[in-house]
């Protein structure tokens, strides 16, 4: 027992090395995305930071989804993978700042008055005073900043995130419950938000259809993602030296036997007549041509 631990721990550990150094390397290949996504998400923040400076209170628009939602979640109760993750986090990112910029453009087009209760009129959130300096404006008083935004609403940049991670585990999960319960979630949550007054009604619809667009588009345009548990596709882990031996016994019988990898050709053949038969018809066949 000892024995067999000692083992299955030592190929678990050859195994996260491995993934680690095929990681790292692809990491080094596409650092640049990763840093050029990460970074706009701070430009995100900083957008939606300055567009408060621009925000002015006003009444409440009318909205059908307050309607069917009361306010009555203020402020919410209380204030083995299949593929590579650097590979999939530069999907996500590309995801999500294809998405970003079309948010920033629209909420900077038009602003309009926050329904939550800190950017309503008579509230001291709902304008942020003149800054005193860039350094101000750029450090963008995370999280407080983050929180208590005004005038970036349309669209949610909740639903952004939300639907991006859906849309991605839809297409590269493997669970489908989790699957069915990524949707519910992101369904309620719409509802939520609504119910909770962070966004208009139009913030939500938008999103859905947006983010959905964008995510189907900027994936029709990126290079799949290679799948690891495809056996025709090269493998970027090496090969231990069973599966060496393994590949080497099978390309011989494919060389003996044809090119067909299938059992039945890997069965010795004998040609009679212009024919090929394989061991079981080959006597049979033999026997009757000596009896004529």
């Amino acid at each position: 027992m000892t024995f067999y631990i000692a083992r299955e721990t030592s190929k678990l550990w050859r195994r996260i090395c491995m993934e680690t150094k095929v990681e790292i390397s692809l990491l080094a290949e596409k650092w640049k995305l990763l840093l050029a996504g990460l970074f706009f998400q701070y430009l995100h923040g900083l957008a939606a930071r300055g567009v408060h400076y621009f925000h002015r209170p006003g009444p409440t628009l009318q909205d059908v989804g307050f309607f069917l939602f009361p306010w009555t979640f203020h402020p919410f109760i209380f204030q083995s993978k299949r593929f590579h993750t650097v590979l999939l986090w530069c999907r996500v990112l590309a995801f999500l700042v294809a998405s970003q910029l079309l948010r920033i453009i629209t909420f900077y087009s038009t602003q309009l008055p926050g329904p939550n209760y800190h950017c309503r009129e008579g509230s001291k959130l709902a304008r942020l005073p003149r800054p005193d300096s860039v350094v101000e404006v750029l450090l963008i008083n995370f999280p407080r900043g983050v929180l208590y935004g005004c005038g970036d609403l349309i669209f949610s940049s909740h639903m952004i995130f939300t639907l991006v991670f859906v849309r991605t585990y839809q297409k590269y999960g493997t669970q489908r419950s989790i699957k069915q319960l990524a949707w519910l979630i992101a369904v309620i949550q719409s509802l939520l938000i609504i119910a909770s007054r962070k966004h208009y009604t139009v913030d939500i619809i938008v999103a859905w259809y947006t983010v959905n667009l964008v995510v189907f588009f900027v994936d029709n345009k990126l290079p799949e993602l290679p799948d690891r548990t495809n056996a025709s596709s090269s493998p970027l882990l090496p090969l231990s030296s069973k599966d060496k031996e393994s590949k080497t016994r099978e390309e011989n019988h494919k060389l003996m036997n044809g090119n067909s990898g299938d059992a039945i050709d890997w069965r010795q053949r004998i040609q009679v007549n212009g024919k090929i038969l394989e061991d079981g018809n080959a006597v049979r066949a033999d026997s009757e041509m000596n009896g004529k």
